[in-house]
């Protein structure tokens, strides 16, 4: 969905048929901004910058998109009619925590890969509508997108292979017919599997719920016969556990819950009267 159509349709959400507040009294010129009551990573700002082009507010950014901030800092100034802010705070608020709340928690997943070489990526386990938002909030916390969706990129998961009756020539007619720049991957949760997957022409072998020994036995087999595959580990990803994912050698991480799991941070906006 595009920008202003996503925005305008968070606005009617929350407004209605009309913000009751802005029926009566006066409305005048005030100043408010947007205060940090937790630690964490801004993102928002490419999406809630649209408000100021549909609405007469302006908005004076103390901190770009992928910026740490800290709690008492001041994220935003924003400025115009008190009846038009007071009337969008909500729907700006909840842009703007939605988005740092995945950039949040997928900044302490990149950490914990910080000195690796192996990339952090998103997964399709997004909220229904808001893909291209949350996975915008990924990049922003330091993370990769996977697929944007089903066209990105031809991947064979278990529910595939199992309608799957020659494997072989299933990917052979693949390579014929899909464009030329596009990657195949296929779900592995075993040694075997993965070693047939790229046996058989995967340029991507997703090493899925697999432990720490079979991953390892999957690189080394990879290094030594297809070095030009890429790994990919996925299943039971945690803070905990990333780490030592990471050093089985993989090239990549990949998990959904740097964005079903983000817990929302803590921001609210306050009005200079």
């Amino acid at each position: 969905m595009h920008k202003e159509s996503f925005i305008r349709s968070v606005v009617a959400e929350d407004i209605g048929r009309g913000d009751l507040f802005g029926f009566f009294g006066e409305s005048k010129n005030v100043d408010g901004y947007i205060l940090a009551k937790s630690n964490g990573v801004f993102a928002g700002k490419e999406y809630a910058s649209v408000f100021t082009e549909l609405y007469p507010i302006t908005i004076e950014w103390l901190v770009e998109d992928g910026k740490e901030f800290f709690v008492g800092e001041k994220l935003l100034f924003i400025r115009g009619e008190s009846k038009t802010i007071l009337a969008l705070e909500r729907s700006i608020l909840n842009i703007i925590l939605h988005a740092s709340s995945i950039a949040t928690l997928t900044a302490k997943y990149t950490k914990a890969l910080k000195g690796t070489n192996v990339r952090l990526l998103d997964t399709r386990k997004t909220r229904p509508m808001l893909r291209i938002f949350e996975k915008y909030a990924v990049r922003c916390g330091g993370g990769i997108n996977h697929r944007m969706g089903l066209d990105d990129a031809l991947m064979l998961k278990d529910t595939h292979l199992a309608t799957i009756d020659d494997l072989p020539s299933y990917i052979k007619l693949a390579r014929a017919n899909i464009p030329f720049t596009t990657a195949i991957e296929i779900e592995s949760e075993s040694v075997e599997s993965a070693k047939i997957a790229m046996q058989v022409g995967a340029d991507i072998v997703m090493c899925d719920n697999m432990n720490m020994d079979d991953i390892k036995q999957v690189v080394n087999y990879k290094n030594a016969n297809y070095p030009h595959v890429l790994i990919e580990a996925s299943g039971n990803v945690t803070l905990d556990t990333i780490g030592e994912i990471a050093k089985t050698g993989v090239d990549a991480i990949s998990t959904g819950s740097i964005i079903h799991q983000a817990s929302w941070i803590d921001l609210s906006m306050k009005i200079e009267a």
